[in-house]
């Protein structure tokens, strides 16, 4: 149905810096995911995924990085796609038995990893016919906090082996280590030894990544894991430093804070032409 709104006095509608945008709700491939979206008539020049932390939901990214939505004012904006991790939010259901907590974590890390090419694939055949054949070749950004890190590093590597290449990273709060001696369960195992990003650095792409830490996070001390990854990936950049950014936040702790957002949001616009290009 097609509304007319004064101009003068539209409706009420989500706002960020003053832009609207919307927020829709919708069930891709199976996974329960929320989108936040620019305004309709407006076109999308950029997917970002986000990808939230372990016993967390899509609910909790809601607004977050909503300003690439609303884009620039009266322009575009990118298509944010806020999915529930593997066994989490409205999917905890699925989570199968005997698992300890670390085993779960990965579990989910696992699944998530699996499920995301096909995630894609229904996004664009949903998304397609309202924002046109280019679409598919928008730009794709990846976001992910804490476990939401370990799977943004993992399908920075996968994705482009099933056809959906990624133009740019932001790992925050997370960890490249990935050393769990309490995940015992021999699948899981195995998904570490294969994706473990300080071991596999140097088969991973030199695309746009940043790595983006605080400094008093209790969950992932600074020396124990953004230092050794950070030192990894700096030698896989080696002949493109200028890809790799790296930051951390005095105080911050085991959250994204207003500035580490900020970071990652200009991290992911400063290359809006460039991607698109």
């Amino acid at each position: 149905m097609t509304r007319a709104f004064d101009p003068g006095d539209p409706h009420a509608a989500p706002l960020a810096g003053g832009r609207p945008y919307r927020v829709v709700r919708r069930v891709l491939a199976g996974v329960p995911c929320l989108l936040e979206l620019p305004p309709e008539g407006q076109a999308v020049t950029a997917v970002c995924v986000v990808y939230h932390g372990a016993w967390a939901a899509k609910e909790g990214k809601l607004g977050v990085y909503a300003a690439l939505a609303a884009g620039r004012a009266g322009g575009s904006g990118a298509a944010v796609l806020l999915p529930d991790a593997a066994l989490h939010g409205e999917r905890q259901g699925d989570t199968p038995p005997g698992l300890n907590a670390r085993e779960y974590v990965w579990e989910s890390v696992r699944r998530t990893v699996a499920e995301a090419p096909a995630l894609l694939e229904a996004l664009h055949a949903e998304f397609s016919a309202e924002f046109g054949p280019d679409f598919r070749s928008a730009p794709l950004w990846l976001v992910g906090s804490s476990m939401g890190g370990y799977v943004v590093q993992t399908l920075r590597r996968t994705l482009p082996d099933a056809g959906f290449p990624v133009a740019r990273t932001a790992a925050l709060i997370t960890s490249g280590v990935w050393q769990e001696p309490e995940v015992r369960a021999p699948h899981l195992q195995a998904f570490l030894d294969a994706h473990r990003p300080v071991t596999h650095v140097a088969e991973l792409p030199v695309t746009p990544l940043l790595l983006a830490s605080g400094e008093a996070d209790p969950t992932f001390p600074l020396a124990a894991h953004h230092a050794p990854t950070a030192a990894a990936y700096r030698a896989a950049f080696a002949g493109r430093p200028d890809l790799f950014q790296e930051q951390t936040f005095a105080g911050v702790g085991h959250y994204t804070s207003r500035f580490m957002r900020d970071a990652t949001l200009a991290f992911l616009t400063e290359g809006t032409d460039r991607d698109s290009g």
